[in-house]
């Protein structure tokens, strides 16, 4: 039995309405933080600056601790 056009529609549209169904709803989630371009990117640059000051630290750490002259003979 051949489907006609709506009814090839009606099942796109239903499965739409499965996947948002699945998605609980949600649909487009745009930004709620509030904060203009400019201050998303001064925010974002801090924690990156923040993030590679303390694996630096880490590094640091870690070579005092263990680098004693561990190379193969």
């Amino acid at each position: 039995m051949a489907l006609t056009e709506s009814e090839r529609g009606n099942q796109r549209e239903k499965d739409r309405e499965r996947a948002q169904a699945r998605a609980g709803g949600k649909g487009k989630q745009t930004k709620t933080d509030g904060l203009t371009p400019e201050q998303r990117r001064e925010r974002d640059a801090k924690a990156l600056q923040e993030k590679a000051a303390k694996k630096a630290a880490q590094d640091a750490a870690g070579s005092k601790a263990g680098g004693g002259g561990g190379g193969k003979k």
